[in-house]
């Protein structure tokens, strides 16, 4: 495939701080398939700074402007979720295919219709869910899809991480449950993804969805604020298949301890592990038929398609990228896109109403609330 998607990418601060710089941009200079044909920032100095920081022609300070421009075929939302509503808005209006970081939306509203819109303009759309680019991710899926594991009994998802009572004021927005960058929303909807991703939908949940660390005190200013958004989620479950779900999230103040996913069935167990995000860093799985020891599992290389010069954070980055490539320059269907990023925010809208109402809810394939919407 020649290289001839040109994205415009939102939120490409020159000083190399942020995903963008980070995981972003290196992901697309590491592709044949994708280039980057333009930056967009919030004010002409800064995007006039990022385009030579980045060495693209043309810089933006307005979305819209962007998108409306022949000189570029997908636009990439990279900025807090708060602004992703309107900046998603304006690429698709213009008919532009649009690449946006997880979570897509701030609310359930916003989600429903970005993917709404999306569907109308006829657009390829990717969502920011990249673990699912993981080799060793996708393996466990095959492994799962091929009946390694025989029948699937059980799936028993940890994710641990850092949090503070203490934190600069700039960082006050992360605090805020609305602006949407929270443990619930980010890494409840990355982790509940892979669990998606390699088990099939959930249809029965019964949530407890809180906060534990009420009250953030800035380091700079001594102010003491509320903490409105949850750091811890819990929930017990089942699959379509009646297979058990049970899945915990936290914050803790202590030494974080990564992501954990262990299947098993009536032939083996997959345990799928990393130090620090599924969708970030490197997996390790571990697999054992029967009543064998759990060994590392060699990862087929068929399934390492990023070049090794790809590293860190970008690497699963540079996957979704080029899925999301193909499927332009293909005119296919691409998955995970807007409709799926609104399975998942259905999904976590679930866990607040279970835990809300003291309940187990029952959900459809979509993610969506079964019309009894009860469960005993």
């Amino acid at each position: 495939m020649k290289k001839t998607i040109r994205v415009g990418l939102v939120g490409a601060d020159a000083d190399g701080k942020g995903w963008a710089p980070l995981a972003h941009i290196p992901a697309i200079r590491g592709l044949e398939e994708v280039e980057l044909a333009a930056v967009c920032t919030s004010r002409p100095e800064s995007a006039a700074a990022a385009a030579r920081a980045y060495g693209v022609d043309r810089a933006f300070h307005d979305v819209g402007e962007m998108a409306a421009t022949d000189e570029i075929d997908a636009v990439a939302v990279v900025v807090r979720a708060v602004h992703h509503h309107t900046a998603v808005l304006a690429a698709l209006k213009a008919g532009k295919h649009v690449y946006c970081e997880w979570p897509l939306g701030t609310s359930i509203q916003h989600t429903e219709e970005l993917a709404a819109v999306a569907r109308e303009h006829g657009v390829v759309t990717a969502v920011g869910l990249q673990g699912r680019y993981t080799p060793a991710l996708q393996y466990m899926k095959e492994l799962v899809d091929a009946g390694w594991l025989g029948d699937l009994l059980s799936a028993d998802v940890s994710v641990v991480v850092g949090g503070s009572t203490e934190a600069p004021s700039q960082e006050a927005w992360e605090r805020e449950r609305n602006k949407g960058a929270h443990l619930f929303n980010v890494t409840g909807g990355h982790t509940v993804d892979t669990l998606l991703f390699c088990c099939g939908a959930l249809s029965r949940v019964s949530a407890r969805v809180t906060t534990r660390i009420q009250t953030v005190r800035f380091a700079d200013t001594g102010a003491a604020v509320q903490v409105e958004q949850p750091d811890t989620v819990l929930f017990v479950g089942e699959l379509g298949n009646g297979a058990a779900v049970s899945y915990r999230a936290a914050t803790v103040t202590t030494r974080p301890a990564g992501w954990r996913m262990e299947l098993s069935g009536t032939k083996g167990t997959l345990v799928a592990t990393t130090p620090v995000l599924p969708q970030i860093t490197p997996i390790e799985l571990r697999g054992a038929r029967g009543s064998e020891e759990l060994t590392v599992l060699t990862v087929p290389e068929r399934l390492n398609v990023i070049s090794e010069k790809v590293v860190g954070p970008a690497r699963n980055v540079a996957g979704l990228y080029k899925g999301f490539a193909k499927a332009i320059a293909t005119g296919s269907q691409f998955n995970p896109d807007f409709d799926h990023a609104l399975v998942v925010h259905r999904v976590l809208e679930s866990l607040v109403q279970s835990s809300r109402e003291g309940r187990a809810v029952m959900l459809d394939s979509s993610g969506a609330l079964r019309p009894e919407g009860k469960a005993s």
